[in-house]
């Protein structure tokens, strides 16, 4: 199984990016598929997840900006991130697990598949 999350850039704040995560070895449309990101010096943080079926949570920093989706014909998951703040710079990476239950679904050391990140940085 392999992930690969793509779309970061350099972006002003206010702006907005697009993030995928695509997945070889493994169909998303049976699987829990979490976007995490890791700022500079800091632990991992959960950002969104959708869970098997169509079920999504975020981030109580994110809601309201981020909106997680999933296209099942292209096996891929994306993070559509708006009014982007300069507190989102960090490198986003989307792990997935088949079997992972919801109340572990926010570490991201309880999935199974993780994938190298994109790095996101916002300017102010």
């Amino acid at each position: 199984v392999q992930l690969q999350a793509s779309g970061g850039g350099l972006v002003q704040a206010g702006d907005s990016l697009r993030l995928s995560c695509a997945a070889s070895g493994l169909t998303f449309r049976s699987t829990t598929v979490g976007w995490f990101r890791q700022a500079p010096g800091k632990e991992y943080e959960f950002v969104a997840r959708i869970f098997r079926g169509s079920s999504v949570g975020y981030a109580d920093s994110v809601k309201g900006r981020f909106t997680i989706a999933r296209d099942n014909t292209k096996n891929t998951v994306y993070l559509q991130m708006n009014s982007l703040k300069s507190e989102d710079t960090a490198v986003y990476s989307c792990a997935a697990d088949p079997r992972i239950i919801l109340s572990s679904s926010l570490e991201i050391a309880n999935y199974a598949h993780k994938g190298q990140g994109t790095l996101v940085t916002v300017s102010s």
